[in-house]
């Protein structure tokens, strides 16, 4: 059976580790002051055309990413460690070596930038809706509020054709602004509706950004990715920032208590950590 080589991470000393994914041995290839930690897996499963159907299927992916970071944990836990992404397969051994070679000033560089740092998550959630999630009414209450902005149909007291006896009273109302007054109202309503929502969603985001900042002022290195899709959170809560932080070990309490400190108001810091320097150590390894 043809086997590749699956790489976890980057760091200077060999080490022994738990066994990898599907179960493999981890073992290390070493150059130059900088040691690969990977082992050998079959192609079957983890060659370019079978990966792209293993990675539809979120049981085997979930227990990869366990194997996959139990290995990276292990090492980090004791050295310094460049984590490389997931599932990351080389044709073999000689192409492992071959990116220890070419790579080797990127990796060191790395390595110097992460030592003694961890990494630590920081999720800001808001019970506040996102703006932006807003739902467009329903038809029947959009038709209803049209024929109110139209001054006609049963909104607004009016017949939608008045007989001509009323003509002159219609034309009257209209002369005086007073026709349609109850579908201009809800529109004013509607638009004050929309502008309040614009500006809690603006001080949402400044508040964010403040969060952000001040996090990344005492971290040696911060980042801000993507919010999580809510099934992967597990919470619809509307997820502010989404962001990682490099902290020195010495600061790791001062970090946490600070954090502590930027909630409230309808605002929840979530601390995770901390972890292998996953966000501060990726970098090309082709």
């Amino acid at each position: 059976m043809a086997e590749g080589t699956y790489l976890y991470a980057v760091a200077r000393e060999p080490l022994s580790t738990p066994a990898g994914v599907a179960g493999a041995r981890v073992r290390t290839i070493e150059h130059d002051g900088l040691v690969a930690y990977v082992s050998s897996v079959p192609l079957d499963t983890f060659g370019e055309e079978p990966l792209r159907r293993s990675l539809e299927d979120l049981d085997w992916l979930a227990e990869t990413a366990r194997a996959h970071h139990r290995v990276v944990d292990a090492v980090a836990a004791a050295t310094t460690t460049a984590p490389v992404r997931l599932v990351t397969v080389y044709a073999g051994d000689d192409q492992v070596q071959d990116l220890l070679t070419r790579r080797g000033t990127a990796f060191h560089r790395v390595l110097s930038h992460v030592t003694g740092r961890n990494e630590w998550g920081v999720k800001v959630y808001t019970t506040l809706s996102d703006p932006g999630q807003e739902k467009t009414p329903e038809a029947a209450g959009t038709r209803s509020s049209r024929r109110a902005a139209e001054g006609t149909g049963p909104d607004t007291g009016s017949p939608a054709h008045p007989s001509p006896s009323g003509a002159a009273s219609a034309r009257h109302d209209r002369d005086d602004g007073t026709y349609g007054r109850p579908g201009r109202a809800y529109l004013e309503r509607r638009r004050a509706s929309l502008r309040g929502r614009e500006q809690l969603r603006k001080q949402a985001l400044r508040r964010a950004d403040h969060i952000h900042r001040t996090l990344s002022a005492l971290a040696a290195d911060g980042c801000r990715h993507r919010p999580q899709d809510p099934r992967l959170s597990g919470r619809h809560d509307w997820m502010l920032l989404n962001g990682a932080y490099l902290v020195d070990e010495a600061r790791a309490t001062e970090f946490a208590e600070l954090a502590g400190t930027l909630g409230g108001d309808g605002v929840e810091i979530r601390l995770t950590g901390p972890w292998a320097p996953y966000s501060f150590t990726v970098m090309e390894t082709t």
